[in-house]
């Protein structure tokens, strides 16, 4: 009688511990699709933003259109993504086309004066700023999650259920180069 109360006993501990090991689990993965939601709404923000951007500077550059079409393949390519990945490497294409944008923005003294690009170029700031915050906390939910399902004896668990990593939202080479500042 003792023997079974014991066995029972230990039963319910187990249960109880793999309960709240798969509970903990869904939850950091819901941190995470929540982390990334935010990246998603500052991503639409952004790319809404774009063609008042493309409109703007195509009064003044009106000949620069391959500029143009790479930024609206950009954008396209952002807005069609589906997971963190594909969204990740579409934004990294949109932030190399916006770069050559106000490249050539940087051509035209009148549309820097304009307050209308001003006032974009502020606000696409602002979001840059937002999709940068969105980002280290959407990696920092990652790195939660995906360590989560990786130690002992999570790992069994997760593994069982079927939990896999989540991907990293990184940046390009080309995003970690050092920024050129020119006073011409």
């Amino acid at each position: 009688m003792i023997v079974a109360a014991v066995i029972i006993a230990i039963i319910v501990i187990i249960g109880i511990w793999i309960w709240a090991l798969y509970n903990g689990l869904v939850r950091a993965r819901v941190r995470v699709q929540e982390a990334w939601s935010g990246i998603d709404v500052q991503l639409k923000r952004r790319s809404s933003l774009v063609p008042n951007l493309v409109e703007t500077v195509k009064g003044y550059a009106a000949h620069e259109k391959e500029v143009f079409e790479n930024v609206a393949k950009a954008r396209a390519a952002l807005m069609g993504a589906g997971d963190a990945r594909s969204a990740a490497e579409a934004n990294n294409q949109l932030t190399a086309a916006l770069k050559t944008l106000f490249a050539v923005a940087e051509n035209y003294p009148q549309l820097r004066a304009s307050e209308n690009f001003m006032q974009l170029q502020k606000e696409l700031s602002d979001i840059e700023e937002k999709i940068a915050y969105s980002r280290q906390f959407y990696n920092t939910n990652v790195m939660d999650f995906n360590t989560r399902i990786k130690v002992f004896p999570n790992v069994l668990l997760a593994n069982s259920f079927g939990f896999k990593p989540a991907d990293f939202f990184a940046a390009t080479e080309a995003e970690k180069a050092d920024v050129k500042v020119s006073f011409k």
